[in-house]
């Protein structure tokens, strides 16, 4: 099923056959879905979706993001998530043998970890981990941000887009889903990889994205080739 490019405002109608509500959409009628923001529509693997032009990261569940650490306790570190509310993460929520009061040799202030958002309550407290396949420490690279919202586009549907830019620019890739982005690489060819992911981010409401995108990458792809002759 191709993606449906509708925009919406709050309480407009959409489409109920297109698959099943999720994220931003509600139902608001017995056969009716509506939108609860002023977006765009995307329709992927059976679901609806309504992906917000803009707004803040709320961490969800299951979330993988990426953090920088701001503090160091005795036995936790605090995490900025790029979200109105900080995280915590316990010494016990690491692959690390630490020791209470020691553990600041393996994350100090500054530092940026890949972790996941294991626990979440009703004031919207929650804790990361580092126990799951890909999360670690992220050492090196440059981040970069955009807008939470925009992050499902970025990455594309099954990983396409956020791919296109990685295998063109030969560059390693996270993204998070709280809208930092972590790129690795030479110099060159992050600030072209931050580039392309600036132009997904500007132009995720629009149709064509990815042939516009393959078309700029092949461009820049030969303007770099053509400079280093």
């Amino acid at each position: 099923m191709t993606e449906t490019k509708q925009i919406v405002m709050p309480g407009d109608p959409i489409d109920s056959s297109l698959g099943k509500p999720r994220n931003g959409v509600y139902k608001c009628g017995d056969q009716q879905f509506c939108s609860s923001y002023f977006g765009i529509v995307q329709v992927s693997d059976q679901f609806i979706d309504v992906v917000p032009f803009s707004g803040p990261y709320y961490p969800r569940r299951g979330d993988k993001v990426i953090g920088k650490v701001i503090e160091v306790g005795p036995s936790m570190w605090t995490i900025d998530i790029n979200s109105p509310y900080h995280t915590l993460m316990h010494m016990n929520d690491t692959p690390w043998r630490t020791n209470a009061g020691d553990i600041k040799k393996y994350l100090s202030p500054g530092d940026y970890i890949y972790a996941k958002v294991m626990t979440l309550n009703d004031i919207r407290e929650s804790w990361v981990t580092l126990k799951d396949v890909g999360l670690r420490k992220l050492e090196g690279g440059h981040i970069t941000s955009v807008s939470a919202p925009k992050v499902p586009r970025i990455i594309g549907k099954g990983g396409s887009m956020v791919n296109m830019i990685k295998d063109a620019t030969g560059t390693r890739i996270v993204v998070g889903q709280n809208g930092l982005i972590w790129i690795d690489g030479e110099a060159e060819n992050v600030m072209i990889a931050i580039s392309a992911v600036k132009m997904v981010e500007n132009e995720a409401h629009t149709t064509g994205l990815t042939d516009r995108m393959q078309k700029y990458l092949n461009e820049v792809k030969g303007e770099a080739n053509g400079n280093s002759k």
